[in-house]
């Protein structure tokens, strides 16, 4: 093999790997619910419970499920989350990895992934399910079922 068709084979290869490799954000739905996630953790990791919660749907009916307890409603929610995380501290900075969004039609979708705190003097993470619906203010989530690792 020449070091030109060496060099051709090499970018043939990395062109795909590339190309195989781009976030689902590229294509449907998804395009439109990974930056909700994006800008969940930006949130967050801002120490914004209230910006945070803006990605969840203002309902009576929105479920959020961790550990032996669900809570309705987004504003048990938001009191949820507030007291668990007090402050800064306790929040921690948070991650949203292997993402796998699920188009169950034109308005809603599933969402898997893991999350992960990094406090100073801990690593919290687990797995979550979301179910997100597209509503006039744009994806919010309708349903939250997180779960932390043993």
């Amino acid at each position: 093999m020449t070091l030109t068709r060496l060099f051709r084979a090499i970018g043939i290869v990395a062109f795909l790997v590339t190309l195989s490799s781009v976030r689902a954000a590229d294509r449907g739905a998804a395009g439109e619910i990974l930056p909700l996630l994006d800008a969940q953790a930006a949130a967050w990791n801002r120490g914004d419970i209230d910006g945070f919660m803006q990605t969840y749907a203002q309902t009576d009916d929105l479920r959020f499920a961790s550990g032996d307890t669900v809570t309705y409603g987004w504003r048990s929610t938001l009191e949820r989350y507030r007291k668990r995380y007090p402050d800064r501290a306790a929040m921690g900075t948070l991650a949203f990895h292997d993402l796998v969004v699920t188009e169950l039609g034109p308005d809603a979708a599933i969402v898997f992934g893991r999350w992960q705190l990094t406090r100073v003097g801990d690593r919290p993470h687990g797995l979550f399910t979301l179910l997100v619906r597209r509503t006039p203010a744009g994806w919010r989530i309708f349903a939250d079922h997180t779960s932390a690792a043993q």
